[in-house]
């Protein structure tokens, strides 16, 4: 697949920023490395003329970036998300070094799109927002001064997204790519998977509401070691389904005494 093609489907996703000219800088760090696909999660303040400076020659980035009220509206249709952390989170997903991700990202886009996930420039991402991803990110930098701009950050990354897509990383096999014929669950799929568990495991009473204490975030951490196919979505869900209503079929197929 061709470098461009491929950059195409990444998006980059920046979380409840704050800053506008954070923005702005996050979109010329995408354009100066062939990103266009700009997605704002409940951005403090955008539009803004400082967005526009910042971007310099990037403001068609930010004139056709999306605005979602919620991470998950914005990563629908994505087969692979990856999140930027600064440390790893206890029932996080598996995480790892720029190189290692971004080989692992560019490899699953040629299945569809896929995105990167960037936290607020204070607090970052939550526990919630990371266990929404496949897979997190960090930066390695200076212990004792290790923290990074937003556009630098997605300056950083975006550097290694293009490096490695014009030297073929995603020819390079991964063992956790789905092949091409088969088609990857989307996040959304995904989400409501984990929706539908929830609620048999409520209905069943293996999950108390007022108490789920760490079943759901270990539920996500199980299933983002695998990346799910549609048709397995689809598997794990008529079984979740039949266990609320049951057809009957085992009962027809007991043994007359």
């Amino acid at each position: 697949m061709k470098p461009e093609l491929l950059l195409s489907r990444i998006r980059v996703v920046l979380c409840r920023p704050s800053h506008p000219g954070n923005i702005g800088a996050a979109a010329r760090a995408m354009k100066t490395m062939g990103l266009t696909d700009l997605r704002l999660v409940e951005p403090r303040k955008f539009p803004d003329p400082e967005a526009d400076a910042r971007a310099t020659g990037a403001v068609d980035v930010l004139e056709s970036a999306k605005i979602s009220e919620s991470l998950p509206e914005a990563l629908a249709g994505a087969v692979f998300v990856v999140a930027l952390s600064a440390r790893r989170r206890d029932l996080g997903p598996p995480s790892g070094q720029p190189r290692e991700m971004v080989a692992r990202l560019l490899a699953h886009a040629v299945q569809g799109q896929v995105a990167l996930v960037f936290g607020n420039e204070t607090v970052g991402l939550t526990n919630v927002e990371i266990q929404q991803c496949h897979a997190a990110v960090s930066i390695p930098a200076n212990p004792e001064f290790s923290s990074l701009n937003l556009g630098a950050a997605v300056q950083v990354l975006s550097y290694e997204i293009r490096m490695a897509a014009f030297a073929g990383v995603p020819a390079v096999a991964d063992a956790t790519v789905t092949p091409a014929s088969l088609r990857l669950a989307a996040h959304d799929e995904v989400e409501g998977l984990y929706a539908h568990f929830e609620v048999v495991m409520t209905e069943t009473g293996f999950l108390n509401p007022a108490h789920p204490g760490r079943l759901l975030p270990k539920l996500r951490r199980l299933f983002s070691r695998i990346q799910l196919e549609r048709d397995e979505i689809n598997i794990l869900r008529g079984i979740l389904a039949a266990t609320q209503s049951p057809t009957g079929h085992a009962q027809g197929n007991t043994p007359e005494t």
